[in-house]
């Protein structure tokens, strides 16, 4: 795995280079897969109960494509996406990656002043929406947001608020007045040609942009990581290679597609091996996506901890066959060693995969093996991948000595072309050598692997000692109660930080906060105990699952403010 030639007492590896990069575009490769397993089952989709074979999923592909050509998008415009998984989602992707028109992944949960933002920031011309999600009525909000969509003819809207926007698509059947359906496309794709698909998807190159994510920021607005054909369509090649990923494999994508678990991990990964994609539902539900990987005899399953939690703790969870299972991965937060442990004996998951990364890498920048002992998948985020470098710095940009905590910088294909159109926000992240700086802190052991201390804002430093949650909460997880856990520190007047951890319980288990804290002051520095205590149901969350640290701070702080200050 690594390269010989370099000090080997530095935090500095290279990923092995004997599997060659994909100099193709993602058209190019969706038709090569497509090409060598036509009958085989590309897409099934659970909650619109359709299924797809690779030729049956090329031509839907292909007729979306041509209309969007119709639509009158050049190479390079950008075509917006708010919707949760779908297959209309994953058409979406492949057909306005086949023109060279720029995907914006747009997040479900966003609001109308998100929604504005992106579409503003972006510069999208078109936008495709679900109707209704959740709480949320898009077309409604659409509606508010550009009022001119019922009073002018479809595809030629003029808005001040969103100057670029030329018209909204909508997957509902009947959508209000203004919006073309998704089911007229196929009407219009008649008129552009097989050729004129051919001609435009031979005009692109492999380094172009194909898609836009927008990193759900903690501070100010999101900035949008800009990817391109090259970026991604290897990513999810190199993390399917990991998982030894066949066309006999089965993988089940509980993650939302509009983040690059689902769609670069997800359906590029399945897209590069031809490997059967499936959706359990629109959103994650725990008893969906056990029936499902029981039902479709999946081989992979991908989640984040949490996810992984739920299933674990469903309490139906025994009536479904997941023998079956092989691999998959758990990312997306740091995970939880007794969670891995459960999962690897309890769902059958004997090869899974741990991978670390983040938008700005397209996804994934570390990542475990299949045959890394039980020990590195649970303690580490694996090694440097396949043709990309990992080194972790000191605050002076030096490299550190294996060991030693530092900010953890990636370089390699996998590095975003840059946030869009914000110049000042590249240069901060991706420096002049082309290392983009992750603002994680980590460390290197002597093998290369790599553990993650957590974010270098997370660190508390309680009265002149610096602690990492990630050490805490792994050490909360041995405790038999404790089904989940975040640990957060809050300004305190006395120590400059005090420690606070939320916990969630498995079911029919509790404990109130002193059992805990005596429980931690028999085992752990008294440094490390935490003061206070919150129990919860569930923790403030993004759509990705991920934790939202600062969001738990703002709310412990106003609760606690005032034992913090007497304390």
């Amino acid at each position: 795995m690594e390269h010989s030639g370099f000090q080997a007492d530095r935090s500095y590896t290279r990923g092995t280079q004997d599997k060659p990069l994909l100099a193709l575009t993602i058209g190019q490769a969706f038709d090569n897969t497509v090409a060598v397993h036509p009958q085989g089952e590309a897409l099934v989709v659970r909650h619109q109960q359709l299924r797809y074979t690779w030729q049956q999923l090329s031509e839907q592909v292909d007729l979306h494509a041509r209309a969007l050509l119709t639509l009158g998008l050049k190479t390079g415009d950008r075509l917006g996406i708010w919707a949760p998984n779908c297959a209309q989602w994953c058409i979406a992707q492949f057909a306005s990656a086949k023109i060279g028109v720029i995907l914006v992944n747009i997040n479900p949960a966003y609001r109308s002043s998100e929604l504005e933002y992106v579409l503003k920031q972006s510069g999208c011309q078109w936008l495709i929406c679900a109707g209704a999600f959740k709480t949320s009525d898009y077309h409604g909000m659409l509606q508010e947001l550009v009022p001119e969509l019922a009073e002018q003819a479809i595809g030629h809207v003029h808005t001040e608020r969103l100057a670029q926007l030329r018209g909204v698509i909508s997957l509902d059947v009947q959508p209000p007045s203004g919006f073309l359906p998704w089911s007229q496309l196929t009407t219009l794709a008649a008129a552009t040609s097989v050729e004129q698909l051919q001609a435009r998807q031979d005009s692109l190159d492999f380094d172009q942009a194909v898609n836009i994510q927008y990193t759900s920021g903690t501070t100010g607005f999101p900035k949008g990581a800009t990817l391109s054909h090259y970026n991604i369509l290897n990513n999810g090649y190199m993390v399917g290679e990991s998982l030894g990923l066949t066309a006999q494999d089965r993988l089940v994508i509980p993650v939302p597609l509009y983040h690059c678990f689902g769609m670069v991990m997800g359906n590029l990964g399945c897209v590069t091996h031809g490997t059967t994609m499936i959706y359990p539902n629109d959103a994650f539900d725990p008893l969906q996506t056990l029936a499902t990987v029981a039902e479709e005899r999946a081989t992979g399953l991908y989640g984040v901890p949490t996810m992984f939690i739920a299933m674990l703790d469903q309490p139906r969870r025994g009536e479904f066959d997941l023998s079956s299972l092989r691999t998959g991965i758990m990312a997306g937060a740091t995970c939880p060693i007794e969670v891995m442990r459960r999962v690897i004996s309890e769902m059958h998951m004997s090869e899974v995969q741990i991978a670390y990364g983040m938008t700005e890498t397209s996804p994934v920048s570390l990542q475990t093996g299949p045959a890394d002992e039980l020990e590195l998948r649970v303690t580490t985020v694996g090694r440097t991948q396949p043709h990309l470098e990992s080194k972790i710095i000191d605050e002076a940009g030096n490299v550190v000595p294996r060991g030693t905590i530092g900010e953890l910088c990636t370089r390699g294909y996998s590095v975003m072309l840059g946030y869009w159109n914000n110049p000042q926000a590249s240069g901060e992240a991706i420096d002049q050598a082309g290392w983009m700086h992750t603002g994680d802190l980590a460390s290197m052991n002597d093998e290369g692997y790599v553990c993650i201390a957590g974010r270098n804002k997370d660190m508390i430093i309680r009265g002149g000692e610096n602690i990492y949650p990630r050490e805490l909460e792994e050490f909360f997880f041995t405790h038999p109660a404790v089904a989940d856990v975040q640990v957060i520190g809050i300004p305190c007047s006395k120590y400059g930080e005090e420690i606070v951890a939320w916990i969630k319980f498995h079911p029919g288990h509790s404990a109130n906060e002193l059992e805990l804290q005596t429980w931690c002051k028999e085992r752990i520095a008294h440094f490390k105990t935490p003061r206070y205590f919150k129990f919860v149901e569930e923790f403030p969350m993004t759509v990705t699952g991920k934790i939202q640290k600062f969001r738990m701070r703002e709310i412990s702080i106003e609760e606690l403010r005032e034992s913090v200050n007497n304390g």
